[in-house]
């Protein structure tokens, strides 16, 4: 094709997290045909889990354009910009993007919906509007799943959660068509090869799973047991952030204070990085129930999910049973190698054999069919509205300074008044005093509480 009748798709990204934007860009990029030219804006909400620098960079995603907003200055952005979130208010009723993805949680998708349904309410186009999650959904399902209705593509990560989230929308009396299965986009690498030398041990930390002292330590004090037993291995425990940032998830009791009152051998180390590059040289991937488990699982390495806390919802090992994959450590240190059952393998996306290379299809389809609508796409329409959850759907908004009809609530911090210097540096003292209580402050009090 020549370059002149190149297709080009203009696309904007709204994440909340290092994990939600690395899912939300590689997600744009994925269901976008594979001959249409993407121009990629990115959001970064602003919030306790903005991602900083050194997560942008490990994350390993770039995009064309990259700012930190508010929702509001978002919704300002999408009022009329022109893809690089400058306004014109002679741009009223052109299309300003062609898809828009949501990589945020629940909460932060509804308020968009409505802030966006506002907006675009007397549009004759508007862009395509995606959503879905970053890996395994295993609490909070209906929740979860009627905050982001209303989107126009709802994704589900493997064929089990898209029949899930159908039954949950069909129970209701919500719409299911926006339901749509791909798999989950960073999927990928070299297929494993066999052992390697040192033979090399991963655990896949959690910030949140499990959540307490004794449990983590537990963990901890396992994994450094396993290293002590195998001299001859490396063992890796793989950390999402460093101290004092955030992802999706609030950490409390870091890894890295806990491994400070222990006593590790020598081939015991903490590593960040992105999560590919590390199973590139996995021999075993040791997890309670990361998403990392289902990239490790696409490459065929021995996987193993673990059961000395319990099988249980809380821990999200639970979505696991079936799997073949769950072990103790206990077995692991005698030598246990699990063997993933295919059938269940194949029912969450993983595709090993090959299928990955079209689960973005359907997707893409659908979004080329949006796109091509005659007269447009019709307005948003959530389920939660102030008929159907006027107890609810107002604190959900109010988060993020909208009423219930969407428009900014009075006092509402301006959107059209840039951060000057004085700003920022506040924002990033209140972030870091925030981030020291959730990490510092707030376990002591609990301590104390508990005497």
């Amino acid at each position: 094709m020549p370059a002149s009748a190149t297709k080009s798709l203009r696309v904007a990204v709204l994440a909340d997290s290092d994990t939600r934007w690395k899912w939300g860009a590689l997600t744009a990029s994925r269901v976008c045909p594979a001959d249409t030219e993407i121009h990629l804006d990115g959001y970064l909400l602003r919030g306790r889990a903005t991602p900083t620098p050194r997560q942008l960079r490990e994350v390993g995603v770039g995009a064309d354009s990259l700012r930190e907003v508010t929702a509001l200055e978002f919704l300002r952005a999408m009022d009329g910009a022109r893809g690089d979130g400058a306004r014109d208010d002679g741009a009223r009723g052109e299309k300003p993007y062609d898809v828009l993805v949501l990589a945020l949680v629940g909460g932060g998708v509804q308020a968009m919906l409505h802030g966006l349904g506002r907006l675009w309410r007397d549009r004759a186009e508007r862009p395509v509007v995606v959503t879905g999650y970053v890996g395994v959904v295993y609490e909070k399902l209906a929740d979860g799943l009627l905050l982001r209705h209303g989107a126009d593509l709802v994704l589900a990560n493997s064929r089990q959660d898209a029949e899930r989230f159908r039954a949950v929308y069909e129970g209701v009396g919500a719409d299911p068509a926006a339901v749509t299965e791909v798999a989950l986009p960073f999927l990928g690498g070299a297929a494993y090869a066999g052992e390697r030398d040192p033979y090399t041990v991963v655990f896949a930390a959690q910030p949140s799973v499990p959540d307490s002292r004794k449990d983590r330590t537990y963990l901890l004090d396992r994994l450094i047991r396993h290293a002590r037993l195998h001299p001859g291995r490396e063992v890796l425990l793989k950390l999402r952030s460093r101290p004092g940032e955030h992802t999706t998830h609030i950490e409390e009791l870091p890894y890295q204070k806990l491994v400070q009152r222990a006593d590790p051998p020598p081939n015991f180390r903490l590593v960040y990085g992105h999560m590919g590059d590390v199973l590139d040289r996995t021999d075993l991937l040791v997890t309670v129930s990361s998403t990392a488990a289902l990239e490790s699982l696409h490459r065929r390495i021995p996987t193993v999910v673990l059961t000395d806390l319990g099988v249980r919802e809380a821990l999200g090992n639970h979505h696991f049973v079936g799997s073949g994959c769950l072990a103790s450590w206990d077995q692991l240190d005698a030598g246990h190698r699990p063997v993933p059952d295919p059938e269940w393998v194949a029912r969450q996306g993983v595709a090993a054999d090959g299928g990955y290379d079209t689960a973005f299809d359907e997707a893409g389809k659908r979004i080329a069919a949006l796109l091509a609508r005659p007269g447009g796409l019709p307005p948003l329409a959530p389920y939660y509205t102030p008929a159907t959850a006027p107890g609810y759907l107002p604190g959900i908004l109010a988060r993020h300074h909208l009423a219930p009809d969407g428009t900014p609530l009075p006092g509402a911090p301006a959107a059209d008044r840039p951060p000057g210097p004085v700003r920022q540096v506040v924002r990033r003292a209140a972030r870091g005093a925030y981030r020291h209580g959730v990490q510092r402050v707030a376990p002591v009090i609990r301590r104390m509480g508990e005497l």
